[in-house]
Order: structure tokens, then C-alpha cells, then sequence
């Protein structure tokens, strides 16, 4: 990895693509620094002093901006929303769906266009819920409309600056630039983390050494979940492929074995962060009607304590058992959907078909398509089965006294947009240094 930052930094092109993105991700933190106007700082500082549930898992994705009600302190989630959203209703509406598969660039310029106002839709309704959410708080300079008006543009106005810097970094940068953002935001945390483990050893009666086996046993842990997590986002499944002999123009090209390479997670970490804001979701919209929900009782009340508990253990088990199953299901449920979402065994079995390959003892045609669509159904069942399990097994510990910065979502964002970025990388170091035929 080092080599391939040494190598890219030489590049000129490369180099300039790193400092832009590099820049854009400053702009990100400063403006997570930024409070919004109408808001009190000292009241803030106590009313935002232990933040948990919902709140708390906005701000680890954020970095910390929503315990400061930054303009950031949305993160990029209604766009993400909006992104789930808009590939669910191309499932269901064949003109969306068309303009989708066979839109080409202007289609893709379209649902870009769709999306993005959805997001602005999500964003003000999302922006309306934190107001009224900590109206009663006191941390707003007064409660008149002009000042709720203010808040809310105010985080609709940063929405859509990380929407904008996203695309940035995708077009101009390395890298996703949704996923690189929340990547960041979570990497933020890194040293309250290290602080978290250090306390550990030194409490405050001194050095612990029961203190110093837990933090070693953190510490292992953690290696070993990076490790099986970046052992699986590598891991595929290679299918050989044999093209026979065909004559071009007035050669004849001979035979040629390749194969497809498929992902075990070729859905990647999308499901976990899909499966997470629609988790979330209910609780943003139950906050917008019902105050000091938290306190109550009642079916909105249990359906609110049943979303965050993803974020809190103060729920009690029972509700996070009941979320840690329907986490599970959607995520794989997610996995499935954003897996052939991407990749179509009839589409690439009529490809295989159409350049004269087939598969070693498959026919081609429809035979092809049902054994690509086992493969595929087996790999994302694993794949799925097993972001599922890294990201709810990190949430037991929430039941314990350990309060650990980075929870098994974050190990799949963090560890799968760091690869993906490495390899995109890699990839723009490639196209720069292939030497072709011409030269």
C-alpha cells in the first residue's frame, strides 16, 4: 500500500486527483467545526454532553458534527435515503427502470438529478425532526419560526455541500466520495477509541492489570475482524470461460480461456450502510411528531426504542434482540438486492453467448444463466450471512462496561472504502503507466 502512495504521489495526474481529495476532505472537517446559526453554544455544550441512541450513532457517522449541530450535523444519510429509494422504485416503475439499464450517460445524469432532489425533500423533513427534536432543550437562541427556519437551512445548506463534495471526489478525486466522507467521519473517532483503551490500563486508581488482559483481548479482537473482514471483501469465486476459435476479418483468432471473477461480498459495504438507515428512519420521523418520545410508552414509543436499539443498549435486551434479527435479515435481504442490482447472470450469459464462449460442461443460453444465478445466490448468501454477523456481534459489547469507540459496522465501512479506494488507486496508476503497442 505504501509503495502504491509512493508511486502515486510521483504521478503528476495521480498526485494532483490525491491533493484535491485531500483538500475537499479539510473542507469536511473544518465544516464539521461550523455551528449553525441560531444555535447557543453553552447550552449546547450541556444539552449535547452524552449523546446516545439515534443522536449517537448520527454522530460517530458524522465525526462528532451532530454533538456540535454543525451544518454537517445531517451527514450525507438523506442522500443515501434517497439513493435506496430511488433504486427501489426502479424495481417497480419501467420507465425509471429503463432509463436506468438502458439510459446510457444521459440516464445516469437523470437519476443523479432525481436523487439529488429527493435528498433535499429528505433533508428538510430530516432538518424539521432536529429542530423539533431539541426545541424543548433549550439549546436555540428562542423557539420563533424565524430561528427554526434558520436551523433547518442551515442543515439542508450543509446536506447539500457534502452531496457536492461527494461528487467531487467520485469525479475529480480517488475513490467514492459518499462512502470516503463517511469514512471519515468514523476515522475521526480513532483517538477517542485509543483513549477508550487506555483508560483500560491506567484507571484511576492506577495501573489495572485485569484492565491491561481486556484491552489486549480489544485489541486481538479487533485485528482479527479487520483481517476476516478484508479476507472476504477480497475472496472470489472464478468462473472459467472458453472462447473457441472465430475468424476476425481475415485472421483467425484461436481459442481463449479467461474467466469471471466473482466477489464473495460483491455487494460490498452498501448493504450494512442501507440496512442501517432504514433502521434509523422511523426514529427521525417519530421525533418530528412526538416529543420527549424516549420517556414515553405506547406503540410509537416501543417502535422508536426498537430502531435505535442498532445505537443503545439502554433499551434493554429484548428490544435489542428483536433489532439485531431484523438487522440481519436486512441486511442480507440488502446483499441480494444490490447484488443483482449490479450484476445480471442472463445479461453476462448472453454476452458469453454472443462472443462464442461457454462455460467447461454448461451449455450456453439458459443453462449458463441458472448456473451463474446458483453461484451468485450461494456467494451473496455467505457474503451476507457474514457482514450480518460482523456487524450485530460488536453490539453485545454495549451490554458490557467496555464503551468502544468503533462497533462492527464501522469495521466493514471503514476497512471496505479503504480497499476500494486502494484499488481505485491502483487502477488510475495502471491506466498512467501502460505501455501500449505505440509507444
Amino acid at each position: 500500500m505504501f509503495k502504491t502512495i509512493k508511486n502515486a504521489l510521483k504521478t503528476p495526474d495521480v498526485r494532483k486527483r490525491l491533493l484535491y481529495t485531500l483538500l475537499l476532505i479539510v473542507i469536511f472537517r473544518l465544516g464539521c467545526y461550523i455551528t449553525v446559526p441560531g444555535v447557543n453554544s453553552v447550552a449546547l455544550n450541556e444539552a449535547m454532553g452524552g449523546t446516545n441512541g439515534i443522536a449517537g450513532l448520527i454522530d460517530m457517522i458524522s465525526g462528532g458534527a451532530f454533538s456540535r449541530f454543525s451544518v454537517f450535523a445531517m451527514t450525507i444519510s438523506p442522500y443515501i435515503t434517497a439513493s435506496i429509494v430511488i433504486q427501489l422504485l426502479a424495481m417497480i416503475i419501467p420507465s425509471l427502470e429503463k432509463l436506468t439499464k438502458e439510459g446510457g450517460e444521459e440516464g445516469r445524469k437523470k437519476i443523479n438529478k432525481y436523487t439529488k432532489f429527493l435528498t433535499i425533500i429528505l433533508a428538510i423533513v430530516e432538518g424539521i425532526g432536529i429542530y423539533l427534536s431539541y426545541k424543548s432543550t433549550g439549546i436555540f437562541v428562542d423557539n420563533t419560526f424565524l430561528t427554526g427556519l434558520l436551523v433547518v437551512t442551515g442543515l439542508v445548506a450543509g446536506t447539500s455541500v457534502l452531496m457536492w463534495l461527494g461528487e467531487e471526489i467520485t469525479n475529480k478525486g480517488i475513490g467514492n466520495g459518499i462512502s470516503l466522507l463517511i469514512f471519515i467521519g468514523i476515522i475521526s473517532r480513532l483517538p477517542s477509541g485509543v483513549v477508550t483503551v487506555w483508560n483500560l490500563i491506567m484507571t484511576s486508581t492506577g495501573f489495572s492489570t485485569t484492565g491491561l488482559l481486556t484491552a489486549i483481548g480489544v485489541i486481538v479482537g479487533a485485528i482479527i475482524l479487520v483481517a476476516g473482514v478484508v479476507f472476504v471483501q477480497q475472496a472470489e469465486r472464478r468462473v472459467p470461460v472458453q472462447y473457441s476459435k472465430k475468424v476476425v476479418g481475415r485472421k483467425m483468432v484461436g481459442a481463449q480461456s479467461t474467466h469471471i471473477p466473482l466477489k464473495l461480498a460483491m455487494a460490498g459495504v452498501m448493504p450494512v450502510i442501507f440496512a442501517s438507515s432504514f433502521m434509523t428512519f422511523p426514529a427521525m420521523i417519530i421525533q418530528i411528531f412526538v416529543q420527549d418520545i424516549a420517556n414515553q410508552t405506547g406503540f410509537l414509543a416501543g417502535l422508536y426504542k426498537f430502531s435505535i436499539a442498532t445505537s443503545t443498549s439502554s433499551v434493554g435486551w429484548g428490544y435489542s434482540l428483536a433489532n439485531a434479527l431484523v438487522y440481519l435479515l436486512l441486511i442480507v435481504a440488502f446483499t441480494f438486492f444490490y447484488t443483482y442490482a449490479t450484476f445480471n447472470p442472463a445479461e453476462v450469459s448472453n454476452n458469453i453467448k454472443k462472443n462464442g464462449g461457454f462455460i467447461p460442461g454448461i451449455r450456453a443460453g439458459k443453462p449458463t444463466t441458472e448456473y451463474l444465478s446458483s453461484i451468485i445466490s450461494k456467494l451473496t448468501c455467505f457474503g451476507g450471512l457474514f457482514l450480518a454477523v460482523i456487524a450485530i456481534l460488536p453490539m453485545l459489547l454495549r451490554f458490557t462496561n467496555l464503551n468502544i469507540a468503533f462497533g462492527g459496522t464501522s469495521i466493514l465501512i471503514v476497512v471496505g472504502v479503504a480497499l476500494e479506494t486502494v484499488q481505485q488507486l491502483e487502477s488510475q496508476l495502471a491506466m498512467r503507466h501502460y505501455k501500449g503497442f505505440l509507444e
